[in-house]
């Protein structure tokens, strides 16, 4: 069917059944929308977490676009396999354009950062496709996860519901088969379908962060000043203690807080409260903020929490990071466009340029190469290229010294005689050669000279 320059196409062979129960929904279904109860009947005693809250805290901000910018930055490359195996950097006319440029209002990198953070904070990311009349891909675009229904048929079959969007080009809200639509999931707690955002495991802690810093911006706007309170060994008449009571808080709260106080009739002031040594602020707040860093597996120290490693290996901390936080995101991401752009079977597949993430110090990245052409791993040129330098005439092989020999040369050296063998031939030497003398060759040129 096409609605507008929209195509979207369903199997002739097959027709997909548009199925009518959603299995989650938009916003006030209890998977992830806006409000997040950070305990049971939180809710209910107006002690919640909403989205736009949580991810004011810095912890959990610094792991959104930390993860998000990281793969946002790195290259998307159409790869093909050769026929010797090796795979290359190609293009397509087909897949090229969309991978450059996925839609009409975003670059490759903020349409991958979109990506993540829409997995990230919400547990799941749509990506809806849009195909010219030759059926091909031509644009993707990342629509708002709370707008969006996976609605599951009862013979199993996948279709999506989406309410209006303007910017992607849907005038009226629309169903999609799963064909038209790749769908990244986070962490299926409950249902294969059903993404869970880490910020399910960090609300508690960025509930506890975002109450330290609140208190402490009120603690310093009063002057750093805790509250207390009045006392007196004499009586007060009531209405004597309702005239303190009101010029106290007329001169000494709000603006006035620090102020110097003048007290008489045997009045004494109390403060009340923690101060934040005792109540280990810093500490707590940095306890908070490691446990937001370990929900999204990112290193405290990438994040300005703690010191960093005292090792000086930049490569092995990369490593680290991608391995354990990165990859999946990665690979999955690799994985769904791969098989949303139907290149199974073509040849092509895509591929994420990790070179722009596992960097390595200069003098690190010299050595490695210059043993990777010592070995034989690597030519000359390869090795240059590393450094963008340009070729150079005779280094497109690699080399190797003459003298080295492969195991099985060097067992056959060092292996005693075969009794049992049969003894070959030997070679007799070619008969040396008379070589006339040099003497007597001159005796007779000097002869016949002289006749």
């Amino acid at each position: 069917m096409r609605i507008l320059n929209w195509h979207v196409s369903i199997s002739k062979t097959a027709p997909v059944p548009m199925p009518q129960t959603p299995l989650y929904g938009d916003r006030g279904s209890w998977w992830w929308p806006v409000i997040r109860e950070p305990f049971a009947g939180a809710w209910q005693r107006n002690v919640e977490l909403k989205a736009e809250s949580i991810v004011t805290y810095f912890a959990v901000y610094s792991c959104l676009s930390l993860i998000s910018t990281d793969i946002g930055k790195l290259g998307l490359k159409l790869m093909r396999e050769r026929d010797d195996g090796i795979s290359v950097e190609a293009t397509s006319a087909a897949f090229s354009p969309v991978l450059r440029k996925p839609n009409h209002y975003q670059t490759r990198g903020k349409f991958i950062e979109t990506w993540l953070l829409s997995k990230l904070i919400h547990g799941n990311t749509y990506v809806l496709k849009e195909r010219d009349a030759r059926g091909v891909v031509v644009r993707l675009y990342v629509l708002e996860p709370t707008r969006a229904k996976v609605l599951v048929a009862p013979d199993g079959s996948i279709a999506y519901s989406f309410a209006a969007d303007n910017l992607s080009g849907l005038p009226l809200p629309i169903e999609v088969p799963a064909s038209e639509v790749i769908h990244d999931i986070s962490t299926p707690l409950y249902h294969p379908l059903c993404g869970i955002s880490p910020i399910l495991a960090a609300s508690l802690s960025a509930m506890q962060g975002l109450n330290i810093q609140r208190h402490s911006a009120a603690f310093f706007e009063k002057g750093a000043r805790p509250g207390g309170i009045l006392t007196t060994p004499n009586t007060i008449q009531q209405e004597h203690l309702e005239r303190i009571k009101n010029e106290w808080e007329t001169r000494f709260s709000g603006d006035n807080a620090g102020r110097i106080a003048v007290l008489g009739d045997g009045l004494k002031f109390e403060a009340m409260g923690v101060g934040a040594e005792a109540a280990q602020l810093i500490e707590q707040l940095k306890w908070s903020a490691e446990n937001v860093c370990s929900v999204f597996h990112v290193p405290p120290f990438m994040i300005g929490i703690g010191a960093a490693p005292s090792f000086d290996n930049v490569e092995a901390l990369n490593q680290q990071y991608y391995s354990q936080c990165l990859q999946t995101h990665i690979e999955s991401i690799e994985s769904l466009l791969d098989d949303g752009l139907g290149l199974e079977g073509t040849g092509f597949e895509t591929e994420f340029d990790l070179d722009d993430l596992l960097r390595m110090d200069s003098r690190t990245k010299i050595q490695t190469t210059g043993d990777a052409v010592k070995a034989g791993f690597l030519s000359p040129n390869e090795a240059r290229a590393k450094f963008n330098l340009v070729p150079t005439k005779g280094g497109e092989a690699p080399y190797l010294q003459q003298q080295n020999y492969n195991l099985a040369a060097l067992a056959e050296r060092g292996a005693p005689p075969d009794p049992t063998a049969t003894p070959s031939p030997l070679a007799l030497p070619a008969p040396a050669q008379p070589q006339p003398d040099n003497v007597n060759a001159a005796r007779i040129f000097a002869l016949s000279f002289s006749v």
